[in-house]
């Protein structure tokens, strides 16, 4: 009942009881009962709102991570996936290199093409992955999402998983091609990026679209206030650093925490760890040689990484649609230890030995809202090519010392959720005796229904 319609009730009964009593009271001895039966009433009002609202907040902690089970479509002809289309392009102004990398680093796609990684490093006016993502309810006990990437005469399967639907306990389970939960920016998709561009540690570890793999991803959230998150993953390893085998088993497998919290209604936290294991096979690249031009190099053995992530986000009041602010940090470290296979510009074998790298690197980066529609924004990359056994080194191979870095600032325009235009600048040192200063003008559109995004 409304305070207001409590109020004129308690009221109207007070002063009914006042007339008809044998013996009149003073004014101010009524007035004193009546804020006292008030009083009294409005405690009671209040203790049964606090302890619905309590059972409430106990009802949510316990489904809490858990996905909407609406019923199953009523026929096998319904159909009722959501369906979002992200338009993305981009003109780019950058130095042209012959074979761009990141130097001292053993990246994903590096090789003669200066167009490989699916036109990353083109020049001027590009087009960019167009992403296709349907999205729905299976049952009551799954949940489906399937996303395309479409570029030209190309169609990637970037993701294609299903997903239980409540389980119980903090469990989850997904299945299927999807991206790795190791780490902080890896799940996100190119147009969740608060750049361009990803990290350059990313690029070295990964290639241009972060990790992803065929396989089966377990996770456990506890039923705390505190967040705490536990996941592994078993699956194929086919993508860098690993290499696609046909074998029995699991040839990748990653661990990773999170925990995080919320400190008053403005800030709110998230950290983790992350570690991912892959096995490769011929890995093939090629280095810059003292005694011949060019030799080629093909690695069996074992690639491990360390992931460690934080990110801080600050809104007024928790309302992050006006201002907001958000610091997010990543440090990598990689080791690799194999047999490497040497080969010169003729293939002619040149012999093996042992091969061992470790490898660092880490990125900081800043953004804040500043009105509704514009955002400003700060990163700084640096990488640390380390240390690299070549063994016995039979093709002479120019070992790297060298310390990759870039800078970037970009400011980006939102008139709405769905529309976003962004102006990018960055100082890029990543290659060796290269200063690249790189202008990237660039759209991410959004058509359809999209799901929210992760924290």
């Amino acid at each position: 009942m409304p305070q207001k319609q409590l109020l004129a009730v308690v009221l109207a009964w007070a002063f009914s009881q006042a007339a008809t009593a044998a013996e009149p009271k003073d004014v101010n001895t009524q007035l004193a009962e009546l804020q006292a039966q008030l009083t009294q009433l409005k405690q009671a009002y209040e203790g049964r709102i606090a302890t619905l609202e309590e059972r409430l907040s106990n009802a949510q902690a316990r489904v809490e991570n858990v996905s909407p089970s609406p019923a199953a479509p009523s026929s096998a002809s319904a159909f009722n996936p959501e369906v979002s289309l992200i338009l993305q392009g981009a003109y780019k102004s950058r130095k042209k290199v012959a074979e761009p990398g990141v130097s001292g680093f053993w990246t994903a796609g590096h090789g003669h093409d200066e167009d490989d990684e699916h036109g990353h490093e083109k020049r001027g006016f590009t087009l960019d992955h167009t992403e296709l993502v349907l999205a729905a309810n299976i049952d009551d006990r799954f949940r489906g999402q399937a996303t395309l990437a479409l570029l030209d005469e190309e169609v990637e399967v970037e993701e294609a998983w299903f997903q239980t639907l409540g389980l119980g306990h903090g469990m989850g389970i997904k299945a299927g091609r999807f991206f790795s939960g190791i780490g902080y920016l890896n799940e996100q998709h190119p147009h969740q990026w608060d750049f361009y561009d990803q990290p350059l540690m990313y690029e070295v570890l990964f290639g241009e679209h972060g990790y992803s793999q065929d396989g089966v991803q377990a996770k456990w959230v506890a039923p705390t206030d505190f967040l705490v998150e536990l996941g592994g993953e078993i699956g194929r390893g086919g993508k860098f650093p690993g290499t696609d085998r046909d074998v029995n088993g699991a040839n990748s497998r990653a661990v990773f925490a999170h925990v995080g919290d919320d400190f008053g209604s403005d800030h709110s936290w998230r950290a983790g760890l992350s570690y991912l294991q892959t096995e490769a096979r011929e890995r093939e690249t090629h280095f810059e040689s003292g005694a011949y031009d060019e030799v080629s190099g093909a690695f069996d053995g074992r690639s491990k990484v360390w992931m460690a992530d934080f990110v801080y986000k600050w809104a007024p009041n928790g309302n992050s649609t006006q201002r907001n602010f958000k610091l997010q940090a990543e440090y990598f470290l990689r080791k690799e230890n194999g047999l490497l296979s040497v080969a010169d510009e003729d293939d002619n074998d040149l012999g093996s030995s042992d091969y061992a790298t470790r490898q660092s690197g880490y990125y900081l980066q800043g953004v804040y809202q500043f009105t509704p529609s514009w955002r400003a924004g700060l990163r700084y990359d640096r990488l640390n090519s380390g240390h690299q056994n070549f063994g016995e080194n039979p093709g002479d191979i120019e070992k790297g010392d060298y310390r990759p870095t870039r800078a970037s600032i970009m400011v980006d325009y939102s008139w709405s959720e769905y529309s976003r235009l962004r102006l990018q600048y960055a100082k890029d040192r990543s290659m060796d005796g290269v200063i690249d200063n790189q202008l990237t003008l660039q759209y991410v559109m959004s058509l359809g229904s999209h799901g929210a995004h992760k924290f």
